[in-house]
């Protein structure tokens, strides 16, 4: 490659194209291109997000549908297999608390905890939490534990 086969990137270079905007000599001049008022005549402007001209646009066509309590509580489940299986890797001993369950990472700190039954409890524990299922609370206190609402 030298300087006598250099060539501008292809596109870059349109001869026939005038240059809009630059006096009444050049023919495009007074309103270069953008007609007559309007919006789109201004400078500075930008259409929303989802214009469609006028048009009802699609967000406001669709029709909403549902309905989100926003009164809802939201629980974080955990079964009883899966405290049975932490207590089998000796990551719990007696007692399971909010805590503890937050240090282990099965729930964030401001997670409302639900115990349910699924699964068997072997062992005989004390646990915290929000919320119990019946299934679970029997399960528990027949074993000897304790289930302790929060």
């Amino acid at each position: 490659m030298d300087l006598s086969n250099l060539k501008p990137a292809k596109g870059s270079i349109n001869k026939n194209s005038k240059r809009i905007g630059r006096g009444q000599g050049s023919g495009k001049g007074g309103t270069a291109t953008r007609g007559h008022k309007g919006a789109k005549s201004r400078s500075g402007y930008s259409k929303k997000l989802g214009f469609e001209g006028g048009q009802m646009p699609l967000q406001r066509r669709i029709p909403k549908f549902g309905f989100k309590n926003f009164n809802r509580v939201e629980y974080k489940p955990i079964n009883l297999d899966k405290i049975q299986s932490l207590v089998d890797e000796k990551k719990i001993k007696t007692v399971i608390d909010h805590k503890l369950l937050v240090n282990l990472g099965i729930i964030g700190k401001n997670d409302l905890v639900k115990v349910l039954g699924r699964g068997e409890l072997k062992a005989k524990l004390k646990i915290s939490a929000h919320k119990f299922s019946a299934a679970a609370k029997s399960s528990i206190e027949n074993n000897g534990g304790e289930a302790i609402q929060i």
